[in-house]
């Protein structure tokens, strides 16, 4: 399959090429940047050297790329893929947006949560969130990939809600981050002296994952799902820990809950269950496209505890992104995508 990735300088972009360049169905068309048009891409990112010197280039006749690809995976700040999108609605060519423009069913909720006016309302899109949603990526013409937060908090919880084990109405996700989820771009609250050393919540009660949590789920058990979302940054590159509690409904008791893991997910490669009482940590999944899950009991409080470990720019982006490639071109979902994770 022919693709190019807009946006290939941010750090999902990047992430993408990276794992592509090892898959041996696609075939790489066009990689853009508009910051760095004409540049190798391997000057922007020295560890491609020797690898992957193609120059980038700008994504301004997106109707040529289009024209010339199967796939483009977009890697693009909010408000940009709807335009691609609509820009290229009549041709064959299929989008995985890594961004946030086609993830949500209701785009007033997107305009409410990212301040963009969705210019694409009735695009045929798809929630990329392969574990969920895989009969509909085969022939979604457009594939809104799931956020990192949401993929960490969404698997952990899934099998919970799907199974009606817990009050949706007492959910709480408590997630930490690497701060390449942050992007690539300067920015002072991640300059070095202020991240090194430090651990600190952000975006609490107003983080723009709360709503696409919200959405799977609800979607996943039929009710109506209203939880606290609180994000945190810690000083490391890649990772996510999302410690997800709920209250257990009466009579729920711990084989009802490891059994509704294990029904949902020993058939998913990429889920990898500790089990109760495990503790799952960033650095097993590091460079890879595992999630792994353990979780706990409190007998004292009746609530389970969930804890979710995956690297926020594989699982969390660029190797679910190709995950959904896999299921919508028929190969096997594992293509390019059985890396060991990278340890230590």
């Amino acid at each position: 399959m022919k693709v190019s990735i807009i946006g290939a300088t941010g750090y999902a972009g990047a992430e993408i090429l990276r794992l592509l360049l090892n898959h041996p169905n696609a075939e790489i068309m066009h990689i853009t940047s508009e910051s760095h048009t004409d540049v190798p891409i391997s000057d922007v990112y020295p560890h491609l050297k020797g690898i992957y010197d193609r120059k980038l280039e700008s994504f301004s006749d997106i109707e040529k790329i289009g024209a010339d690809s199967d796939f483009l995976f977009i890697g693009l700040p909010a408000g940009y893929a709807m335009k691609i999108g609509q820009a290229l609605k009549d041709m064959p060519v299929r989008i995985i947006d890594l961004g946030a423009d086609y993830r949500f069913h209701d785009t007033s909720v997107y305009e409410q949560w990212y301040k963009v006016a969705h210019t694409h309302k009735d695009a045929e899109r798809v929630y990329g969130l392969a574990e969920l949603n895989r009969d509909k990526i085969k022939s979604a013409k457009i594939i809104g990939n799931a956020g990192c937060y949401t993929t960490a908090s969404i698997l952990a919880l899934a099998p919970l809600v799907k199974d009606h084990l817990v009050d949706v109405h007492t959910i709480v996700v408590d997630a930490k981050s690497g701060v390449s989820g942050a992007g690539r771009s300067a920015k002072l609250p991640n300059h070095f002296p202020e991240l090194y050393d430090n651990f600190k919540a952000y975006g609490v009660a107003n983080h723009r994952h709360t709503p696409e949590i919200e959405q799977a789920l609800t979607d996943i058990g039929g009710e109506k799902v209203l939880l606290n979302f609180t994000p945190h940054l810690v000083p490391m590159s890649r990772g996510i820990l999302s410690t997800c509690y709920a209250t257990l409904k009466d009579g729920v008791e711990e084989d009802d809950v490891t059994k509704a893991y294990h029904t949902m997910y020993d058939d998913e490669y990429f889920i990898r269950l500790r089990g109760l009482g495990a503790y799952p940590e960033t650095k097993y999944v590091r460079g890879s496209n595992y999630c792994d899950l353990g979780w706990h009991i409190d007998a004292r409080t009746r609530r389970v505890i969930v804890l979710s470990a995956i690297d926020n720019l594989v699982k969390g982006a660029a190797g679910q992104a190709i995950q959904n490639f896999n299921i919508a071109c028929g190969f096997d979902e594992k293509t390019g995508l059985t890396l060991a994770p990278v340890y230590p």
